[in-house]
């Protein structure tokens, strides 16, 4: 499976604009210095404040952007529009840019919410409509981000959840990529290979009980992204048994015990990201390796996508990663 089909996105569609502007349930990301700052989503972010979180609120907007570009003539697509220019209009960003400047939002959706952003916005780019132009100021904001923490970053964080590292150059060399800028590329290749480009024999110690990151073949898909030249032998090195299906855990779906819990669910997250960078990999890979990646995604991805809608605690997030690994093929 590859692009979407117009049913699927219909569906996806239909669960993201059911959620984007959601602002109840909703987890805050949110320090606040006193009694003046303790304010409701909405308030605090006038475009990301649904979805539960801001950062799903933020994906939730690139899966229908993404949607609208494959299928502008869905029935839905009126909907999504109408949604765009009502949400990305300069006061509002300017409002989410404010948000950014306070000096206790630093650490603010560091680093996956960065990483989402961009990818947002380097899917705007891609659209006939003012869209990227309003929001540029909010991406810009970004970048800023990544380069004033990524020097001082000196250790990767390899987790399976949102404080993952590589997740977070993958997406951002999208957005390099995107626009050009290739001295932000470049930074990023770097510390890639300041992070990663050691690394062999991979144990793949996964997945833990609230992963939706594949720690191992998500930093696979940061190298790729970043150095392709190189990447293959790289590779080779990381995970050196593919060929003969080790580490087992990378071939094995995740169990799902209960899709209620927002933890447990997240493990639907896993297999979808899974089938994203077995699909990746599966490009610069040998015959015989690539067929084994490819089989793997697969299986990964028919395992979760009956689940992307259905709970609330997995559908206000999960269709974007199935649509990562959808696009990936």
């Amino acid at each position: 499976m590859s692009s979407p089909s117009a049913e699927t996105a219909a569906r996806f569609a239909q669960a993201a604009l059911g959620h984007v502007a959601r602002e109840y349930p909703n987890k805050l990301d949110h320090v606040m210095a006193g009694d003046a700052d303790a304010l409701g989503p909405r308030a605090l972010h006038p475009i990301f404040f649904g979805s539960f979180d801001w950062h799903s609120c933020v994906h939730g907007y690139w899966t229908l952007a993404t949607i609208l570009r494959l299928h502008p003539q869905i029935a839905e697509a009126s909907a999504i529009r109408a949604l765009f220019d009502d949400a990305f209009t300069a006061e509002k960003v300017a409002a989410e840019v404010a948000y950014l400047a306070r000096p206790e939002s630093r650490g603010f959706e560091r680093p996956y919410g960065w990483a989402w952003l961009l990818k947002l916005q380097a899917e705007l780019l891609g659209h006939d409509a003012p869209w990227a132009a309003v929001m540029q100021p909010l991406a810009d904001a970004f970048v800023a981000r990544y380069r004033a923490f990524l020097p001082i970053a000196d250790y990767p964080i390899r987790a399976g959840v949102h404080s993952n590292t590589a997740f977070a150059l993958a997406l951002a060399a999208d957005y390099a990529d995107a626009t050009g800028d290739a001295d932000f590329r470049a930074m990023l290749a770097a510390k890639a290979a300041a992070w990663y480009g050691q690394d062999r024999a991979c144990q793949a110690w996964e997945p833990s009980g609230d992963d939706f990151l594949s720690s191992a073949l998500v930093e696979a898909l940061a190298m790729r992204r970043l150095h392709p030249d190189s990447f293959a032998e790289w590779f080779a090195a990381f995970l050196p048994d593919l060929s003969d299906r080790r580490p087992a855990t990378l071939f094995t779906p995740p169990s799902v015990s209960d899709r209620t819990d927002g933890k447990i669910a997240h493990l639907d997250g896993l297999s979808l990201s899974r089938a994203w960078c077995w699909r990746a990999v599966a490009k610069d890979a040998p015959p015989a390796l690539a067929a084994v990646a490819t089989a793997a995604a697969d299986l990964h991805l028919a395992t979760a996508l009956p689940h992307v809608t259905g709970d609330y605690m997995g559908e206000h997030w999960l269709a974007s990663f199935a649509l990562l690994a959808m696009l990936e093929g």
